[in-house]
């Protein structure tokens, strides 16, 4: 069975939720240490450190675009060598993502300043120079979480389930996301299913403004036997497979639902099979894509 990490470095992209994870971190009883010059970092021995003060026993340590470059390139030589000579230990590194396009409208709603930014560049330049700044750490990455379609709650789980020890079906957390085809994919799915195929409520004018979560909905949509059975085989799916994932030490399952627009077809699956799996796994959440 996987163990909490004892040291834990936490990157990613300005924007993506670097403080929010560091936060979730410090609440999980992580000694947290943001934007520490990586050549310090050498001298982080939580094993030792927690010997000698108890808050020192699980390290977090921040890493951002304002490292320099060399002290980036060199951070895989850094994990390899404290793995090596720490085997007693875990060590855990996560890189946080987003699209450029997500990240480009969190800052101008926010009014905050891209650390990269300067009179000679922009905005969207100084995100793509920041992903090329970062990509050695993002390639050694154990856990990579796009934040693109995930707000501050719902990242601050993901953290938390991330460093759970894993290897049961109750260290696994499970996302049920509706979403619409003609808006695009969502990232991160680890799961999809497209129900396109099935009877649409959208072509029904008395139905059309209400969405799956209505029951006039529900009920229109479980008169046709091939939602039931579309019900049904993505349940068995599921239920057949969720326990291998957990197997292999997953601490989240992300699980797309797809319909045209998603509003009705996959709002309506994903309600019905996520309430159902909420019987049966203790971290169930769902999610609607293109719904407000």
């Amino acid at each position: 069975m996987a163990r909490v990490p004892d040291l834990v470095f936490v990157s990613g992209l300005s924007g993506a939720g670097k403080s929010v994870a560091l936060d979730m971190l410090e609440d999980l009883d992580y000694f947290c240490i943001d934007n520490l010059p990586l050549a310090l970092a050498a001298s982080l021995n939580p094993e030792e450190l927690g010997r000698r003060d108890k808050r020192y026993r699980r390290i977090a340590v921040g890493i951002d675009a304002r490292a320099s470059l060399e002290d980036v390139r060199a951070f895989p030589a850094y994990v390899e060598r404290v793995r090596a000579e720490n085997p007693s230990y875990e060590l855990r590194v996560i890189f946080l993502t987003a699209d450029v396009e997500v990240l480009t409208r969190r800052f101008s709603e926010t009014r905050r300043r891209h650390p990269l930014t300067s009179s000679e560049r922009i905005l969207r330049e100084a995100i793509v120079a920041e992903q090329e700044l970062l990509a050695p750490v993002a390639e050694l990455a154990d856990i990579t979480l796009d934040t693109s379609n995930t707000n501050l709650h719902e990242l601050r789980e993901l953290i938390r389930s991330t460093l759970r020890p894993a290897g049961n079906e109750g260290d696994l957390a499970i996302v049920l996301r509706s979403f619409g085809f003609k808006h695009g994919t969502p990232s991160g799915l680890d799961l999809m299913f497209d129900v396109r195929c099935l009877p649409n409520p959208h072509w029904a004018p008395e139905l059309r403004a209400l969405t799956g979560r209505d029951e006039r909905i529900g009920e229109w949509l479980q008169t046709h036997e091939e939602v039931r059975e579309m019900e049904a085989d993505i349940l068995d799916f599921l239920r057949r497979w969720i326990p291998r994932y957990a197997a292999q030490a997953r601490h989240y399952l992300t699980i797309g639902i797809g319909c045209t627009g998603g509003k009705h077809r996959s709002v309506h699956l994903a309600e019905r099979i996520g309430q159902i799996l909420k019987e049966e796994h203790p971290m169930v959440s769902i999610r609607h894509t293109e719904l407000p």
